[in-house]
């Protein structure tokens, strides 16, 4: 008799707690809030960022400075579809797929500003 009472009293408070269509809303609201915050903060950015690198890895020609996947520094000599041929010291040429390039090394000259 006793935990019928327990269960009768838990089941009243289940019941009160629902609360309607709102109940169902308010409970899936944090939820979608989650789900918006993670797409802007990391989703989004991160396909930004492999749609660049898709486009860099297309425009790459022949004479570009490149960094590889396995961290080599070298020179386009040969484009062949997906396969490029790269010098990696005078007279060392090895063939990499376009997709272990991580990245142009262009080396970009830094200006000394003078008198300031």
């Amino acid at each position: 008799m006793f935990f019928a009472d327990i269960a009768h009293a838990m089941g009243a408070s289940g019941q009160q707690a629902q609360g309607g269509p709102m109940g169902a809303l308010g409970s899936f609201l944090p939820l979608i809030l989650m789900f918006a915050i993670f797409y802007f903060l990391l989703i989004r950015p991160q396909q930004k960022k492999a749609k660049e690198h898709k486009a860099m890895l297309e425009g790459i020609q022949k004479g570009d400075r490149i960094l590889t996947a396995g961290g080599l520094y070298g020179r386009v000599v040969a484009v062949d579809g997906d396969e490029l041929t790269i010098e990696i010291a005078e007279g060392m040429q090895v063939k990499l797929d376009r997709g272990y390039i991580a990245g142009l090394s262009n080396p970009v000259k830094k200006e000394t500003k003078k008198g300031k």
